[in-house]
């Protein structure tokens, strides 16, 4: 019998959460399967002259098997992923967690699928996003007045920072990289983790806890390889795939902790706001969030657990 291939990929050193996520996938698969599967990794995309977001093309056309990417990328093609775009949905983790493992997220998955040829069976959690910026100390909206910053290509994120009184400007992680290098990018937003490994604090010396959008990615499959494979196969993938968003997310409340003590030694300033602080950027994005209700509709709403 011929073994079947597994390409998986990313976007991260092999030292990332999500990357030994996908390799607890794949060892599992490999414990159950022996020869009869075949694993290959591409860790992170970006080192073979991809971008990020590419990933979801090359799982697209089958030229890997599996790859998570983060869903304001897909936002163009799915409109209903915006949903979970907007600022300020999640007060929590496990408030988050449990609407993207229930049917908030299952109803997202299959509105994906129903567009691409994709098969989804999880969400890693990429979790809170913060600010980091070169020029100065963010307490409130109007400190952020002017200030270039990168979001994902996302029309929620945009308006958001639009509305915040920022200069957003929508690209993929490998041109911010090289603009925040260069110096030409004022700001950025990501988890702690995600700054950290792409080596932003080196560049940004003031980083704001906001909190501001919550982020999950889905785990998706070349939906005509996954349904060729064998039944048992598809029932071990699905089990391995929600066995490893556990194992991710339990890393990724390592890696903020980790990451933060990485920034503080590294000797920028972080910052955490006030209540009052906070209020104020939840004001600024009111008309979007007002907006949201009449597109979204309150059936969505409704798939928020309190």
């Amino acid at each position: 019998m011929t073994a079947i291939k597994i390409r998986m990929a990313g976007y991260g050193p092999p030292t990332t959460g999500f990357s030994k996520s996908l390799t607890f996938i794949g060892d599992r698969l490999s414990a159950q399967f022996g020869n009869d599967v075949a694993i290959d990794y591409v860790f992170n995309v970006m080192d073979h002259g991809y971008k990020a977001e590419d990933i979801l093309t090359l799982v697209e056309n089958g030229e890997m098997t599996l790859g998570y990417q983060s869903s304001s990328y897909l936002t163009d093609r799915v409109p209903e992923l915006g949903f979970v775009d907007l600022p300020f949905l999640f007060q929590s983790n496990a408030q988050a967690r449990a609407a993207m493992d229930g049917a908030l997220g299952d109803y997202l998955a299959r509105k994906t699928e129903e567009r691409i040829s994709y098969r989804i069976l999880g969400w890693f959690e990429n979790g809170f996003r913060h600010i980091s910026n070169r020029l100065r100390p963010i307490h409130r909206p109007a400190d952020m007045k002017g200030m270039r910053i990168r979001v994902l290509p996302s029309e929620i994120h945009r308006r958001t920072f639009e509305l915040i009184g920022a200069t957003p400007l929508r690209m993929d992680l490998t041109e911010a990289i090289i603009m925040i290098k260069a110096g030409t990018l004022d700001a950025q937003e990501n988890p702690l983790a995600n700054t950290v490994t792409y080596g932003v604090h080196k560049f940004h010396k003031f980083h704001t806890l906001t909190s501001h959008f919550y982020i999950s990615r889905p785990i998706f499959l070349h939906r005509p390889t996954y349904e060729s494979w064998p039944k048992e196969l598809r029932r071990a993938m699905q089990a391995a795939v929600t066995d490893a968003v556990a194992f991710q997310r339990r890393l990724a409340e390592e890696e903020h902790v980790e990451s933060r003590k990485i920034i503080e030694a590294t000797g920028c300033v972080i910052n955490a706001l006030t209540n009052a602080e906070h209020d104020a950027f939840v004001a600024a994005v009111q008309p979007l969030l007002k907006d949201a209700r009449a597109m979204y509709g309150d059936e969505m709403f409704a798939l928020v657990p309190n």
